[in-house]
């Protein structure tokens, strides 16, 4: 991914002021492997879709969205489609107010345009005003909403094992029950521990990684109704009214308000 939204040294240094940030890179389809920064990082769209992956699950930025990732967390990168973006970099002694695990937030208006101000800064050393303009960033992150774009992982082996064959074929429609026994976990265990581990139940869980890449493939220009057939729907119309009732919008209008 361009280093316009990971900028190594700024990323992974806490000499510099407590937060540096880098605003409305643009470019094609984009990735980074897994990396961390020594630095915390809210990374924001302004257009398009990226998805974020940690141990811990995956996370979807749609535009007006921004993902915080907390100091030395590993995560992975991927911009689905045309994408323009922005980036904070926070040190980490001021991330002490902020969370200390991954989440999704609903960016507002302030803490973007105190984003882009922070951009324009140059030098190591805030001065009076510029130490206001981060200290709105710091408190627009920590009083943020969480926003639901999350397809959080379990942990235990054979439920991870469910986890990732069910992301790597969406089309697998096999019962709870068939899972459990290809798993070798007694279907009653599979249930509880989904919910106890994801906060999902196994059948919620799918259908929220089926939604997860259904927003990937819109935002990279596909159809609907391809779309819908790819992340394991039978029915086109079933597949929109599930995606209404989440998002709150049908496909077409969700991308269109967030593009």
């Amino acid at each position: 991914m361009s280093d316009l939204l990971i900028d190594p040294y700024r990323a992974n240094s806490d000499d510099g002021p407590p937060v540096v940030a880098v605003f409305d890179a643009a470019g094609a389809i984009r990735s980074a492997g897994r990396h961390a920064h020594r630095r915390g990082q809210l990374l924001g769209a302004l257009q398009g879709l990226l998805s974020i992956a940690t141990e811990a699950g995956r996370w979807i930025v749609p535009a007006i969205h921004a993902v915080w990732i907390p100091p030395h967390h590993p995560h992975e990168l991927l911009a689905h489609g045309p994408f323009r973006g922005w980036s904070v970099y926070i040190a980490k002694q001021a991330c002490a107010p902020l969370e200390d695990r991954p989440r999704v937030i609903r960016v507002s208006g302030l803490l973007r345009e105190a984003a882009s101000r922070a951009a324009g800064w140059k030098g190591d050393i805030l001065d009076e005003a510029q130490g206001r303009i981060a200290a709105v960033i710091l408190d627009e992150i920590a009083g943020a909403q969480s926003e639901q774009f999350g397809l959080p992982m379990p942990h235990d082996p054979r439920l991870v094992r469910i986890a990732r064959a069910l992301i790597a074929d969406l089309t697998d429609n096999r019962s709870l029950e068939d899972w459990a026994l290809w798993a070798a976990v007694p279907a009653r265990t599979l249930s509880r521990r989904f919910v106890v581990e994801t906060g999902f139940s196994f059948a919620a869980w799918r259908q929220r990684a089926r939604l997860m890449r259904a927003l990937e493939l819109l935002a990279a220009g596909a159809a609907v109704t391809t779309v819908a057939l790819d992340v394991g729907y039978d029915n086109v119309s079933a597949f929109i009214a599930v995606f209404r009732r989440t998002f709150g919008a049908t496909p077409t209008r969700y991308l269109g308000s967030n593009g």
